[in-house]
């Protein structure tokens, strides 16, 4: 087993916490918080152990998992990697590119794992159907949410849209080319609901949009490929696969069949992928622990998470234009 500490004791902190106590892959040897009012009342209520500084843990542990603000990943993950030690670090990876390009640099060198907390990739909803997913030209997707001062401090982008900036690279194999975006401060000093439109190089547009003023929560995403249109429910954990072939001479009384103007018929089925419920975070934490076992590439790496963060702040830079 794989002794594992937490940087970070807020609210996801307190989420990993548990999960990693409840982990067959991992031993939680504690948590460190620099707010002395939370860590002693986690500590008080929960019983892990309380580690008097990072450095401490950090020597104590194989692998540090960082639920912090994103001001502070930069320092505390460089501390983890010249340790030594494996890194999982929750999204944005860090404040800006730069940062990023370093631990990335810094992990090499150190021969040391990292993985990003990009959550949604290990979505059952988004799991089931990945694999059908095959030269998307057109993706919409939509994040809404009702108002939350938690996560406020940073642009909706990075704190939602990010999300979906990243399934969306994990399935586009194509350079973005070209990126056009607006975005509105409604409540916060920093862009409340923004927009985006994405165009890679080999033509495939995507459409993003993403509220934290929203009356309702949402996180849908639709990806139309040549023949297919797939749709994916975050929230409600739900996907749909709708498929067109060429229709048969003789369709039978229930087939579904449209024909273009050029006299093509073609018929429309549906797929319901098979749904696996699953805990995304613990499937996120112990698949890292596989990847440093097995010593394979993680799941969602610190070059991958880099490059969402790199194409986030694109979009905010977009908003200035």
């Amino acid at each position: 087993m794989l002794k594992a500490g937490v940087i970070g004791a807020g609210h996801l902190g307190k989420i990993h916490l548990k999960l990693l106590q409840q982990s067959s892959k991992f031993e939680l040897i504690g948590f460190y918080d620099d707010n002395e009012e939370i860590a002693k009342k986690v500590e008080e209520e929960f019983g892990y152990k309380r580690f008097s500084s990072q450095e401490e843990m950090i020597q104590a542990a194989d692998v540090i998992d960082v639920v912090t603000p994103t001001v502070s990943h930069f320092e505390i993950a460089k501390k983890i990697i010249i340790a030594g030690k494996h890194l999982f670090i929750e999204k944005p990876v860090t404040s800006n590119f730069q940062e990023a390009e370093e631990l990335i640099s810094l992990a090499k060198n150190h021969k040391v794992k990292g993985q990003v907390g990009h959550v949604e990739r290990f979505n059952p909803a988004f799991r089931a159907v990945a694999d059908k997913i095959e030269l998307p030209m057109f993706i919409e997707a939509h994040r809404l949410a009702e108002f939350n001062p938690r996560g406020t401090d940073v642009p909706v982008v990075l704190d939602l849209m990010i999300h979906d900036i990243d399934i969306i690279l994990s399935v586009v194999d194509s350079p973005v080319k070209n990126i056009h975006a607006s975005g509105v401060s409604v409540i916060s000093a920093t862009p409340d609901i923004a927009n985006a439109r994405i165009e890679f190089e080999n033509g495939c547009v995507a459409n993003l949009t993403a509220s934290r003023i929203s009356l309702k929560n949402m996180r849908k995403a639709r990806f139309f490929q040549k023949d297919a249109y797939i749709s994916v429910d975050f929230l409600e954990r739900k996907c749909e696969v709708v498929k067109m072939k060429d229709a048969p001479q003789d369709p039978d009384d229930f087939a579904m069949i449209l024909q273009n103007a050029e006299g093509v018929k073609k018929q429309i089925y549906f797929d319901n992928p098979k749904v696996e419920e699953n805990n995304a975070i613990l499937d996120e934490l112990e698949s890292f622990a596989d990847a440093i076992e097995k010593n394979i590439t993680p799941v969602v790496t610190l070059e991958q998470g880099a490059e969402a963060l790199r194409i986030a702040n694109k979009v905010i830079q977009s908003f200035q234009k």
